[in-house]
């Protein structure tokens, strides 16, 4: 945390830094003069990226039979979306939900294969963001520079490499679990692991929960086209948050269409560099595709307050619910 703090305090620095005329004082004089309307619509999409990955997570587990409310659901999003912005390429996010949903009662297996499900329609949702803006002006992607073209070239196929892990590993949960097993016996034969035996038996249990439910996914379509729909529009959410703020501060409404697909394949180019939040990396992508449509300084002034509803405010929001929710249940436990 204290690492992601200081990037982004260097982020930020070095923003100001390239501008000639920003500053906080100055953001949030903009701000206060913009359109309140587009503001309130761009804050209510911070909040929709949170609410619409709960939904999603709930709509599973409602799915296969183990029911949790809204208020469950928001606590695993939140927890991954704090825990996300914290680590490199998001790898905290889904061991964070996992332990809430484990004090919650849902065994292992379920947990893991509810997860990957999850994990992959949001890979996907990304992806299918991609394609739609491609679709509607293949000029977007050539009106980038040369590294950031290489960085969303680089994240199309890390999302479909993804895909096909995440497929993979629900299909053949045999081969993830056999891994599991022979790493647990060798751990065990070496003394380095105390009661092997019983981390046997409870792995076997998660293999038997895990497999039932990618089955149970199989035969559910229901089930994977609400989860996709559930992220594509948590996906679609965040993405939306530039272009409202280009409204409020008065942009052309022409531009709407054009910034939300820029921003569709910015996202592509950095949801997977490993570093907390992407933080520097996404700003950069979006201050070279924004610069295309406007002038430098208000490419960066967009990118800023932008960022600052998207990630920095939506993330110590959903940081502080986290904590909430952890000391309650450390308080009926």
């Amino acid at each position: 945390m204290l690492f992601s703090v200081l990037l982004a305090a260097l982020t930020v620095w070095t923003i100001l830094r390239e501008s000639k005329t920003l500053s906080l004082p100055k953001l949030l004089e903009v701000v206060a003069d913009g359109n309140k309307f587009y503001l309130i619509v761009a804050m209510i999409c911070a909040v929709g990226y949170v609410f619409f990955e709960a939904v999603a997570i709930c709509s599973i587990l409602n799915g296969i039979n183990y029911k949790r409310s809204l208020w469950n659901g928001i606590i695993y999003s939140t927890s991954d979306v704090y825990f996300s912005a914290i680590t490199p390429s998001a790898t905290g996010g889904q061991p964070a939900s996992a332990y809430f949903m484990h004090e919650d009662g849902i065994p292992g297996g379920v947990v893991s294969a509810t997860l990957i499900l999850n994990l992959m329609m949001y890979t996907a949702a990304i992806g299918f963001l991609g394609i739609v803006a491609i679709i509607l002006n293949p000029d977007f992607f050539r009106e980038f520079g040369l590294a950031p073209r290489v960085l969303i070239m680089v994240g199309f196929v890390v999302l479909i490499l993804l895909i096909m892990v995440f497929f993979t590993m629900l299909k053949d949960s045999d081969k993830v679990f056999g891994i599991l097993k022979r790493v647990v016996v060798f751990l065990k034969d070496k003394r380095l692991l105390r009661h092997g035996e019983d981390r046997l038996a409870r792995l076997d249990k998660a293999h038997k929960d895990y497999s039932n439910c990618a089955k149970m996914f199989a035969g559910r379509s229901d089930i994977l086209i609400k989860a996709f729909i559930w992220n594509v529009l948590q996906r679609a959410s965040q993405i939306a948050i530039p272009m409202f703020m280009n409204l409020s501060f008065g942009g052309f409404k022409r531009d709407a269409i054009t910034l939300f697909s820029k921003q569709c394949l910015i996202t592509i180019g950095y949801n997977f560099v490993p570093v907390p939040g992407a933080m520097g990396i996404a700003d950069y992508l979006m201050i070279d595709g924004f610069s295309k449509i406007m002038t430098h300084e208000a490419a960066l002034q967009l990118d800023m307050v932008s960022r600052a509803i998207s990630f920095y405010i939506c993330v110590t929001i959903s940081g502080l619910i986290t904590l909430g929710g952890y000391l309650w249940k450390k308080r009926e436990n």
